[in-house]
């Protein structure tokens, strides 16, 4: 099975380094020196790995036979892709491979249904599912533990317990600019996301 574990952004510097966008939680393993990987377009490939390093914490990668900065630049927004053996798991058993959580089923936790993963979009602080429910729209649900409670690989369906509003918009809690300012005053403390980042696929 093919699996997109990169995407290729711009040059960096003369000598042939790309950075790369991650789309795998394990890079060391994916895209050490010495892998060889499918591209999308396929004309731009099979590239081999020459080197790989981390600099301003970006992924910063040199493939064999690219040597200057116009024959990197070429390979921008290229896809990479590994060979994965479907039945391989990550090794941490929280994460999951994308083609894993594909067309999962997801319900509450009383079973109630509320469509079907169709697609997994990777953000910097989280992921997202991108689900379509059965009258044909789509609902983006964080993959973050307060939400996604359950992956259940043998039932084929996630369970989650969303805020009000995540499902059905009319159920949101509105606190207006000024009720937060107040609540801020009163304890002292600022108003952030939970920053839990989601599970890589």
């Amino acid at each position: 099975m093919q699996l997109v574990v990169a995407r290729i952004g711009r040059a960096h510097g003369i000598k042939g380094e790309v950075t790369v966008e991650v789309r795998t939680d394990e890079p060391e393993l994916r895209l050490g020196p010495g892998a060889v990987l499918a591209t999308e377009p396929a004309s731009t490939g099979p590239l081999t790995i020459e080197t790989g390093r981390v600099h301003s914490g970006r992924l910063l990668l040199r493939f064999e036979g690219v040597r200057d900065r116009t024959a990197a630049e070429a390979l921008r927004n290229t896809l990479l892709i590994a060979e994965v053996d479907p039945a391989e798991l990550p090794e941490d058993p929280e994460e999951f491979y994308d083609h894993q959580l594909m067309d999962l089923d997801v319900v509450l936790a009383d079973g109630t249904e509320i469509g079907r993963i169709t697609e997994i979009t990777h953000l910097p602080s989280q992921d997202l599912f991108i689900v379509e429910r059965p009258d044909g729209t789509e609902v983006m649900i964080p993959f973050v533990e307060e939400i996604v409670t359950e992956i259940d690989l043998e039932e084929q369906r996630a369970v989650i317990t969303p805020p009000p509003g995540l499902i059905d918009e009319s159920q949101a809690i509105v606190v207006s600019t000024r009720d937060e300012e107040a609540d801020s005053a009163e304890d002292g403390s600022s108003r952030a996301g939970s920053g839990d980042a989601g599970k890589d696929a």
